[in-house]
């Protein structure tokens, strides 16, 4: 649905990306994942053909971003991180308003206005005044007319910036929703967004990408050992010593928790311990209460990633 290769963007001597390419499936929800800075915006404003890149090439559903950027345009919806809102307007309005602009003809209108109204949870609020409603609800008329041409690709930049607790989980529903229907990019700088809603993230860090796949996967290529993390109600003193003793445990941690004592246990990587930790604490008395694996984060594999990209750079 998009293809992505060495696209480059240059202000004189500044570089905002180099080299990028990347691939999306249809139907998928794709994360654009960096910190502020880092080249998300940029990429997205060129695959909108908002601006040229320097070099490179792009297509969006078989069309070239550089030959045919009215066709893409076409088939795009796009967010950006301010929403374009006339606040004079009610929603119906404006709506119906972005509806013209796109092209859609005057007898689809009002079932596009109704499908966009109920999809983006806007139907109790479409006669009030753009300018009267708050930033969660304006965000939610942004996506509307981002949807309302129904297009394939679906561009979102930070879709949930400025918004509450409540609203954020709310828009990552509307999004969630999204997948299979429509293409989708979003770009984001917070960590539990991309897991929250996407299955594939790409890392982009100083314009360039580091790693793409699914958060799954990027934390199991970099993780050196097992962790796993087990909670006992009645440990003694030489509990930590005898995990220790356990074929393939590296290393034990103790830390207090209001359930009891927690243990995170170290192990080799490629095999399972689980089994053989659970045995020992019943045989022991431990109170086991819990025995779950941890899983390097998102946030574990973000900062990995970029630390050993401005090493290499330093170097």
């Amino acid at each position: 649905m998009i293809h992505v290769q060495n696209l480059t963007k240059r202000y004189g001597d500044l570089t905002a990306i180099e080299d990028v390419s990347f691939d999306v499936q249809k139907g998928e929800i794709l994360a654009f994942l960096g910190p502020n800075g880092a080249g998300k915006t940029t990429t997205m404003r060129i695959l909108t053909c908002f601006m040229p890149a320097s070099s490179g090439s792009a297509s969006v559903a078989g069309f070239d971003i550089f030959d045919q950027p009215q066709e893409v345009k076409k088939r795009i919806g796009y967010l950006p991180e301010s929403p374009p809102l006339y606040t004079e307007m009610t929603v119906t309005e404006y709506l119906t308003f972005i509806s013209k602009i796109k092209g859609i003809e005057r007898r689809d209108r009002t079932q596009a206005l109704a499908r966009v109204l109920e999809r983006c949870a806007l139907t109790e609020v479409r006669r009030r005044l753009i300018g009267n409603l708050s930033r969660g609800y304006r965000q939610r008329v942004g996506l509307a007319q981002a949807l309302i041409h129904n297009p394939e690709v679906l561009i979102l930049d930070e879709p949930t910036t400025g918004l509450d607790p409540k609203q954020i989980i709310e828009m990552r529903q509307v999004i969630k929703e999204l997948a299979g229907q429509h293409t989708v990019i979003l770009s984001t700088h917070i960590l539990p967004e991309a897991t929250a809603v996407c299955q594939r993230v790409i890392i982009i860090h100083e314009g360039r990408i580091v790693a793409v796949d699914t958060p799954d996967r990027l934390s199991a290529q970099l993780r050196q050992s097992d962790k796993i993390r087990m909670t006992l109600k009645t440990p003694l003193p030489e509990t930590a010593d005898a995990l220790k003793i356990v074929p393939g445990v590296l290393s034990v941690f103790h830390e207090p928790s209001p359930d009891g004592q927690v243990f995170i246990v170290e192990c080799d990587l490629g095999r399972d311990h689980r089994a053989e930790l659970a045995s020992l604490a019943v045989h022991r008395g431990w109170g086991l209460v819990e025995l779950t694996a941890v899983k390097l984060s998102l946030e574990d594999v973000f900062l990995k990633l970029t630390q050993e990209e401005t090493k290499e750079a330093a170097a």
